[in-house]
């Protein structure tokens, strides 16, 4: 696990997941919301954000979280050795953007660029729901799927599957770990 893809629907607590993943495994962070988006929430401009995602891509390790676009986010999952797709049921994602959205007047959200428009992005994060639900699902479904046989897919379906993860993720690092002392 050195190249790590962490994506799935708006609202799943992808970045949560991306913050611990990195503490626990010691790989850099790098979510596309800060690439993609300056402070307060203007996009910076396409061909920059492309830029710094081949950056990303280019070093021996990372963990990149969120969507970007359609033209990085397939090049993302090729590139990664380890693909970790959050796919919780369709009401988990519209709870928890709801919750982002009310607890975002109090503390900005977890891998948000400062100064981000917490209504404005909470309002997109709704429209954006369904469209991947319906759109985008499928083909992460069969993506992973095919990818089976040459990466390590973590598909999570469940806020006890992301639990499980981290625990199996401890555990080989401190396999590791014992075995190289």
């Amino acid at each position: 696990m050195k190249k790590v893809a962490v994506f799935g629907n708006a609202g799943g607590g992808k970045s949560t997941l991306s913050k611990r993943l990195s503490q626990i495994t010691g790989l850099p962070l790098h979510p596309l919301d800060k690439i993609k988006f300056q402070s307060g929430g203007a996009e910076v401009p396409h061909e920059d954000y492309k830029r710094a995602h081949q950056q990303i891509l280019d070093a021996d390790r990372w963990i990149i979280d969120g969507f970007g676009c359609m033209e990085t986010l397939w090049k993302r999952l090729d590139e990664a050795d380890s693909l970790v797709y959050v796919d919780l049921p369709l009401y988990v994602h519209f709870w928890w953007v709801t919750k982002r959205f009310i607890t975002g007047y109090f503390k900005p959200p977890e891998g948000w660029p400062k100064n981000s428009p917490i209504l404005k992005s909470s309002l997109s994060s709704y429209r954006v729901l369904w469209l991947c639900h319906k759109k985008l699902t499928p083909r992460y479904r069969e993506y992973i799927k095919q990818a089976q046989s040459s990466k390590n897919v973590y598909h999570l379906r469940s806020t006890k599957q992301i639990s499980q993860f981290f625990e199996l993720v401890e555990n080989e690092i401190n396999f590791k770990n014992s075995a190289s002392a």
